[in-house]
């Protein structure tokens, strides 16, 4: 042990106690293919090709942004590292592809071994729900460069699918219908204007605060994970026709749902189709923000949108809610230039 590099902030005995502590969070997300454990240089997988043809590998990398904030304000981190995850097998899954196995990075100011296993507990969790392989990570302790109580964590993901079977932007029609599958709440975006409204970096008893319409304090609403749909839309997957698949991330409607579309084709969204949950009207009535700027930064309750035909609509809908999942025909696919029309 350098003494020498502890004393510059860097504790290397806590980096071992912080590996000890996470892996029964690792062990739990072991699949077949796993070749290796912790504490090598890297993770090793074995696909097994008798699945495939002709696989196609899809990577996905994301970080959860400032909800990390709200974490830290109310010292929970249990939670955080399902976001994580979400963010980046929520768009695996876009084109079709089965996350296989998780990589996670997390940057601190001091390490704490307990907080560090907190954190990983949740992306253990979440890789559970995604049926993908935690095979490694890296946490750097960075004295200097983030406060001592501050972290950022960031992941990236790998999936393989069949080459004939990738999901793209060719396959929507004119008239096909849109459904979208109902979200946690916020998920990971919006939280920049989030903090701002609420005044959260300046008044962080606020989080404490019972909200009535919420049915839980602010906080709570603030950390409910991302919904994870791998499995829900494998399912679909393998059983209707869907024709393409946008996850509703950072600018919400009008930046994602265009990425699945071709260029002459838009989407007509009546925002009148879905329930919208409460905390999106909580934000939009406490700042007076306009209705285009909450489908521009927030999913606004729908997570996940994908296109079908009209004549498999009704079947996919009634597939969702026997598996117990809130969907909805939001719109349809028209003629036009590229981009989302709300009605």
């Amino acid at each position: 042990m350098s003494e020498s590099y502890k004393k510059a902030g860097v504790d290397v005995q806590a980096g071992y106690r912080s590996v000890e502590l996470i892996k029964q969070h690792i062990d739990k997300t072991k699949i077949p293919g796993v070749l290796s454990g912790i504490g090598g240089f890297n993770g090793l997988f074995e696909l097994d090709i008798t699945n495939y043809k002709n696989p196609v590998l899809v990577s996905g990398t994301d970080g959860v942004g400032t909800k990390l904030k709200i974490a830290m304000f109310m010292d929970k981190h249990d939670t955080i590292g399902e976001d994580c995850v979400a963010m980046c097998v929520n768009d695996i899954i876009c084109s079709g592809a089965k996350p296989l196995i998780f990589l996670d990075y997390i940057a601190v100011g001091k390490n704490i071994p307990e907080k560090i296993s907190e954190i990983v507990k949740g992306v253990a969790n979440g890789c559970l729900q995604a049926g993908c392989a935690l095979v490694g990570g890296e946490t750097a302790e960075m004295p200097g460069f983030y406060a001592p109580d501050d972290y950022d964590l960031a992941g990236f993901a790998v999936g393989a699918v069949e080459k004939s079977k990738i999901i793209d932007c060719s396959k929507p029609k004119e008239g096909d219908v849109l459904i979208g599958i109902s979200s946690s709440g916020l998920h990971s975006n919006g939280y920049s204007l989030v903090r701002k409204v609420f005044n959260l970096d300046n008044c962080h008893d606020a989080l404490g605060s019972y909200v009535e319409v919420l049915g839980c304090t602010l906080g709570e609403e603030l950390l409910k994970p991302t919904k994870i749909y791998v499995k829900t839309m494998f399912n679909l997957i393998e059983k209707f026709d869907i024709k393409a698949i946008s996850h509703i991330t950072g600018g919400g409607f009008y930046e994602n749902i265009p990425r699945m579309l071709p260029k002459n084709l838009m989407a007509k969204i009546d925002t009148n189709s879905f329930s919208i949950p409460p905390i999106f009207e909580v934000l939009a009535n406490e700042a007076n923000i306009p209705k285009n700027d909450m489908f521009a930064t927030f999913n606004m309750g729908v997570g996940m949108v994908f296109a079908v035909s009209e004549k498999e609509a009704g079947q996919v809908l009634t597939h969702l809610q026997q598996q117990g999942e809130k969907a909805f025909a939001i719109g349809e696919l028209i003629s036009g230039d590229n981009g989302v029309e709300l009605c």
